[in-house]
């Protein structure tokens, strides 16, 4: 799923929201506005700390291009490697970004791929001409802006541990619905640090609340995180609001 939408000063409109249920779709979807900024719900590095120990190159473009011809089963064989090799409750190499973000590592295969979702992910963002701030350097004429998201850290800020979605039919519980009508009720009265408030038409508040999946409410909190980088850049923040010190072959979470 994908939010589209436009910022007025501190009002954030949703213009509309577009269901992709292929790479063929997001793609598509990608080359189909000439300009955007963009923020997207997978990770855009790998931690240097396994990038070293596998002995691949410790240049993002370069590492992205030698991740990109590996398969899924080299990925999962070399990564399993990697974690059997080290002791019980350190397996997973982490990014800076994780901690302050309470993201899963980049390189999880499983529960959620996300190393996968990289691999799928940023080749077609490359593909489409997006600039990612902070991971290479700014091409002369920018057009597309690709920043990592994290929907889970904005949502987690509002609601705190409180659920909000479930893919389980079983585990979509009244309380989840009411935390998504909070979320958007915040989203809208601006009561966040993105300090944005969200325009929504009465239809589409009611079909954010209603999916239980929390696939289109994702979307949106993806959209509040391009909205507040793009905000930053327009008042002249270098790397849309990224930290300067940010390691520049594992990326960072907008916002964290």
């Amino acid at each position: 799923m994908l939010a589209w939408g436009s910022c007025d000063g501190q009002r954030l409109c949703l213009a509309q929201l577009q269901s992709v249920s292929s790479l063929s779709d997001f793609s598509s979807a990608l080359n189909q506005e000439p300009r955007w900024v963009g923020a997207f719900d997978l990770p855009f590095g790998l931690p240097r700390e396994l990038v070293a120990t596998l002995g691949w190159p410790l240049e993002w473009k370069a590492c992205m291009a030698h991740y990109g011809r590996l398969s899924r089963a080299d990925i999962r064989a070399q990564f399993s490697a990697f974690c059997n090799a080290r002791p019980v409750g350190g397996k997973f190499a982490h990014r800076a970004t994780d901690l302050p973000a309470r993201s899963s590592p980049s390189m999880k295969w499983v529960n959620p791929p996300v190393a996968y979702m990289l691999h799928a992910g940023v080749p077609l963002l490359q593909a489409a001409g997006a600039y990612f701030p902070g991971l290479q350097a700014q091409p002369a004429a920018v057009h597309r802006v690709a920043l990592e998201a994290y929907p889970g850290m904005v949502a987690r800020e509002i609601l705190g541990v409180r659920s909000y979605k479930s893919d389980d039919r079983a585990k979509q519980t009244p309380e989840r619905l009411i935390a998504r009508k909070d979320l958007v009720n915040a989203l809208e009265l601006g009561q966040s640090r993105w300090q944005l408030r969200l325009r929504l038409s009465h239809a589409q508040r009611d079909a954010l609340v209603a999916d239980a999946s929390g696939d289109a409410l994702d979307a949106v909190l993806c959209l509040v995180q391009a909205a507040w980088a793009d905000l930053r850049h327009r008042q002249g923040v270098p790397l849309y609001g990224l930290p300067s010190t940010m390691d520049r072959l594992e990326g960072w979470i907008v916002g964290a």
